[in-house]
Parts: C-alpha cells; structure tokens; sequence
C-alpha cells in the first residue's frame, strides 16, 4: 500500500511540482497551501508523512509543526529557505523528524522521506536480533525498546534509543560525530552535525544527573564522544 504524504506549502509552482515528483515516485499526495487547511485535511485522512514549509501564512510552520506532533503523531519534515542554522535547530528541538534547506535537489528530498519513513517503521517493528544490554547503570531492552538508567525507565524516542545503543555498545570508545551520523541517521546525513548536537544535548537531558555536566556521554573535543559506564548501586 503506498504511503501517504501531505505537503503543505504556499508556493503554488513548488506544490504542484513536489506532488508531481512524489506521485512519480510512488506516493498518494495531498496537498494544502497554509496549516490551517492541512490540519482540517489531517483530521480527515491518515498521512505516513508531512512536508511542512516553515514560513506560511496564517499560523507558521513551528506552531503547525506543534498541531501535527500533539494531534496526530505524524512524522514531520521542515522544508525551509531559511538558512539560518538556528531555524533548523529550533525546528529539531519542536519536534520534527528532518529538515530540507530550499531549493532542494529532488532525489534528496525522497532520500530523507524514505529515511524517516524507514525509522518510523523500524521503530514499531523493533530490531529482535539485537541483544539487549546491561552497561553500568543502564539496562537495554532491544527487544522490548526500552532504557533503564539506575533502575528508573527512560523514555526515550526512536532516533535517541539507536544513539544510546551506539554508544553502550561501545563503551569508553571515542566515535566520531561523522561515524554516529553513518551508524545512526544514515549516509544520507553525513556532513550536518549538528542533527547530532541536538540529540546528544536530548540524550543527555535523560539520562545523565546533571546534563550540564555529563559523566556518562562525554565530549571528546575535536574526536567526538565517548559513553563512560557509571557504576550500577
């Protein structure tokens, strides 16, 4: 069954090109042209996907972006001709899935919808040969998805549980942020770093005591990280 998309954006010629190339491609596409009319569409069908333009009329992209994760739990790319770094940093912190800095080569952007849409699965269908973990501290369930730290269950999203999986898996080994974004996010990825400060600073906040002052994902300046077990009690 093909998944669907819902692409929401006020550029006329972009929206009717982009669901040209995603139909193409193999996609059932709807679109809409500010986030009002696409969280009504959103109410009435069920989308795998949303390509979501930052800057719309009406209510903008972040408040959108907000409406989709809280109502209807769908995976979300911004496309953005913002190039600031910290828009698409802020848009990771809300809550999206992605980004795509406009203008935009199209086999690119079906490449990250093909990988987060393969995460999402992924993340319902967990990896069973993967062995579950105790390091330390911490305990993993692969099968079952789920982190211990000192006995407490964390909660932890689908992208921060194969991070911290990386890192247990290796423990006090340095790994570069190039190799976590081939292990982790995928090739498609390599050369934006800063999709993995964010989920560091996300990972830490759960699992360390003080995420301002780590002891278990340490910053190896110019290397990378390294994850230093903590004595279980």
């Amino acid at each position: 069954m093909s998944k669907r998309i819902l692409i929401v954006d006020d550029d006329t010629l972009l929206r009717r090109s982009l669901a040209f190339n995603l139909e193409q491609a193999g996609y059932d596409v709807n679109t809409a042209a500010n986030a009002e009319d696409a969280l009504v569409l959103a109410k009435q069908n069920v989308f795998d996907l949303v390509l979501l333009d930052i800057g719309l009329p009406g209510m903008d992209g972040l408040d959108a972006l907000k409406q989709f994760k809280e109502q209807f739990a769908v995976p979300v790319i911004f496309l953005t001709a913002r190039r600031r770094e910290l828009d698409e940093v802020v848009g990771l912190e809300l809550g999206a899935d992605d980004y795509v800095t406009k203008p935009f080569d199209i086999d690119v952007l079906l490449a990250r919808i093909k990988a987060v849409l393969r995460r999402v699965e992924d993340s319902t269908h967990p990896i069973q040969e993967r062995a579950s973990l105790v390091v330390g501290d911490i305990e993993i369930d692969a099968g079952a998805y789920t982190v211990k730290v000192t006995g407490e269950q964390v909660n932890l999203s689908p992208r921060e549980f194969d991070l911290l999986y990386t890192f247990v898996m290796e423990p006090n080994r340095v790994i570069s942020v190039e190799d976590l974004l081939a292990r982790v996010w995928g090739a498609e990825y390599i050369g934006q770093p800063q999709v993995v400060y964010v989920h560091i600073r996300w990972l830490r906040e759960k699992i360390e005591v003080h995420a301002e002052r780590p002891q278990r994902i340490i910053t190896i300046r110019g290397k990378g990280y390294k994850f230093v077990p903590q004595e279980a009690i």
